[in-house]
């Protein structure tokens, strides 16, 4: 296992992996995590989940119809997925919803020659979101990976220190974080109260300035999380409970929805606090460290940049990043000078912070979420 890391022990990186231990140490820490962080442990990234449902048996013949006409809309797309689909019938549902509040005499809308109301659009919204859960949360997963980052993050990174504040603020749809946490006892708050099953209470998030907790929010949502009859927010139902209600909505949302969600709650609310967590007051630094996400989401991106304006040098951002070289937003961000010293990117192929940069002609893979796991647990 060692030999994997021989690498990051040469005179060229040596100094660069410990000053990342140095940095992922600070008192004030959140983590930014996507969908690369799950690959390890037997979880399908995107292109494979879209495979996955696409032909899952919880998507019925009317709604397999409708997908592809949808998908018929997006010929010539490159790498187009289940989260685009999803978010097209969500515009659509929008739509339809809207003319029939007020009260349209053509209130269905037209989706490849098929008419769908607002009910229709629903029920295959439900169904397309119970074959993700099913795809994600039936798998066997192996969460050895996402305990020894924990264990890194809250034990290695900390000895000899007082405890620490971290937040986690995870893209992906499952529950490896917080089975993680729960593995390695590190008492955390999700915005739920209960246990297993639990209902939304956002005032677990608010905390004293002084209190040093573990938050996690889950920004797009999660599999065991459901709306029931009657609610405005959500529940956590354990997987396999059945409720007298007849509404059961799985609440995951792509990111291409995010905007019109974020204005409502529990999202708002989670954006809220990410926004205060990127921020931190005078006198305080926050590092955020961003693994396995390839800034595919607009809004988040744009959270994310505005904060490193707003925080006067008081954020740093440190990426890991697959690309060989920054890419894209980053690229931009290292190009800025007002905000490049608080970029720092952990790239394929190099180390990049602000006008500084080290290339390297061999892969570096910093930015596998298993191997960052194990240099951050002090390994070589």
């Amino acid at each position: 296992m060692s030999s994997d890391l021989t690498l990051f022990s040469s005179p060229e990186l040596k100094d660069i992996v410990q000053d990342m231990r140095d940095l992922l140490s600070q008192s004030h820490l959140a983590f930014l995590l996507g969908a690369g962080c799950s690959k390890k442990a037997g979880l399908p990234l995107m292109p494979q989940l879209t495979d996955e449902v696409l032909r899952h048996d919880k998507i019925g013949v009317v709604t397999k119809k409708l997908l592809d006409k949808v998908r018929e809309l997006f010929s010539g797309a490159e790498n187009a997925t289940i989260e685009d689909y999803m978010s097209e019938i969500v515009d659509l549902l929008s739509i339809a919803e809207r003319r029939s509040r007020r009260g349209a005499t053509q209130s269905k809308v037209s989706v490849g020659g098929q008419e769908k109301d607002a009910i229709e659009l629903q029920n295959a919204l439900d169904e397309i979101k119970q074959a993700v859960s099913s795809a994600i949360g039936d798998k066997e997963v192996d969460v050895t990976t996402h305990q020894q980052f924990v264990r890194a993050i809250h034990t290695s990174l900390q000895a000899g220190k007082a405890g620490r504040g971290i937040d986690y603020f995870i893209l992906n749809y499952d529950t490896l974080i917080e089975d993680a946490l729960g593995l390695e006892r590190v008492n955390y708050f999700d915005g739920f109260s209960g246990a297993a099953t639990g209902w939304w209470e956002p005032s677990t998030f608010n905390i004293k300035p002084h209190v040093k907790v573990t938050r996690v929010f889950k920004i797009h949502g999660s599999i065991d999380w459901c709306l029931l009859e009657g609610d405005t927010l959500p529940r956590r139902i354990r997987s396999g409970i059945k409720t007298e209600s007849a509404k059961n909505h799985i609440l995951i949302y792509p990111a291409a929805t995010k905007y019109q969600e974020t204005q409502r709650d529990p999202f708002a609310q989670m954006l809220h606090h990410m926004r205060q967590s990127l921020c931190p007051s005078e006198g305080k630094e926050r590092v955020l460290a961003i693994c396995g996400y390839s800034f595919g989401d607009p809004h988040i991106d744009l959270e994310i940049e505005n904060a490193l304006y707003k925080s006067d040098g008081r954020l740093t951002v440190a990426a890991f990043m697959s690309t060989d070289e920054p890419e894209g937003k980053l690229s931009n961000w290292l190009g800025d000078s007002a905000i490049s010293e608080q970029i720092r990117v952990y790239a394929n192929k190099g180390f990049f912070h602000g006008d500084k940069t080290l290339k390297l002609d061999n892969d570096t893979p910093w930015w596998k979420f298993e191997i960052l796991a194990r240099l951050l647990g002090g390994e070589r």
